[in-house]
């Protein structure tokens, strides 16, 4: 983990994107402490903790989920007494991703000789997680459309963008230090991954922040950027869904599209067989589907998989 200084009392804490989970924290030390984000398991928001202690004199009183999903919220239990802030529908949805002992239980079921490909090859990118223990702690403070804090003299603007990545989407913008934190809006230079939510909510939610206009920009996953960063993952969503409204029109499944859709400049992404899972939601799109339409998340890992053995990265 690498503690990253980007304005006066404002750091990020950054994890080198290894895959599935490796996701970034915030930390505004003012007016009490304000984390964004804790990790996936109790080891790593551990550590997350240790590095944030370099610089603080105490930990944070406030903590923000920028979503539900657990890479960004199952280490909340470890800030007691702290107000857990997040969107009404993170909370409402705080086990929609799955609970930590449905995980464990994944992991037992990929190890077994006869399990199924996706399934094996799920458990075995959860192996350098550790989800026992993991008391899941949603927020106690929720968010509608915006929030506004004031850490002592620092402003912090909490702002709904959602249904995008999920059904409860926010980002932190500093607006006087020029740092806003995205959360799951921003995949760097990383393949992204759409739950609910729907393509064109997501771009606008990616032209939001370019609007805003902030110097730097923490992602949910991958390096520190600046507004470049969401102008080309908007390019990356708009692409595949015009790509998979092409190939739809000419009867290709979702498998057969993400085989067909050359992903040029997007190729270098890490995990660019995470594509299918892209592919798939264009096509619930394209058919009238609702945003949270209910899918098979290993049914769509087996895609990703197949596809990533066909393309030589298995």
């Amino acid at each position: 983990m690498e503690l990253r200084p980007l304005a006066r009392d404002v750091y990020a804490c950054l994890q080198d994107d290894r895959g599935l989970g490796y996701s970034n924290s915030g930390l505004v030390d003012r007016g009490g402490g304000l984390v964004v984000d804790t990790f996936w398991d109790l080891p790593h928001t551990r550590r997350l903790l240790a590095t944030y202690a370099e610089v603080w004199a105490r930990p944070a009183e406030r903590v923000v989920n920028t979503h539900h999903n657990g890479d960004h919220c199952w280490g909340n239990q470890l800030f007691p007494g702290a107000e857990i802030i997040g969107h009404r529908l993170c909370r409402d949805r705080f086990e929609a991703a799955g609970t930590p002992a449905g995980l464990e239980l994944l992991k037992a079921a990929a190890a077994k000789p006869d399990a199924d490909p996706g399934v094996a090859e799920f458990g075995r990118r959860l192996a350098a997680w550790d989800f026992s223990g993991i008391e899941l702690t949603p927020p106690t403070t929720v968010v509608d459309e915006r929030l506004e804090l004031d850490l002592d003299g620092f402003a912090a603007h909490l702002l709904y963008v959602g249904p995008a990545h999920t059904a409860g989407d926010v980002i932190v913008h500093l607006p006087e230090q020029g740092v806003l934190f995205a959360g799951d809006i921003l995949f760097r230079l990383c393949t992204p991954i759409g739950w609910e939510g729907t393509t064109d909510a997501w771009c606008r939610a990616l032209d939001r922040i370019v609007g805003l206009g902030p110097e730097i920009v923490v992602p949910g996953h991958g390096p520190v950027c600046g507004v470049e960063g969401a102008q080309e993952m908007k390019a990356y969503l708009e692409y595949v869904l015009s790509e998979c409204r092409r190939l739809r029109e000419a009867g290709l499944s979702p498998l057969e599209a993400a085989r067909k859709i050359d992903l040029g400049p997007f190729a270098d992404w890490t995990e660019p067989e995470r594509l299918y899972f892209n592919v798939a939601r264009a096509y619930r799109e394209l058919e009238g589907q609702p945003w949270d339409a209910a899918f098979d998340p290993i049914e769509l890992f087996g895609g990703m998989v197949q596809l990533a053995r066909e393309w030589g990265r298995l």
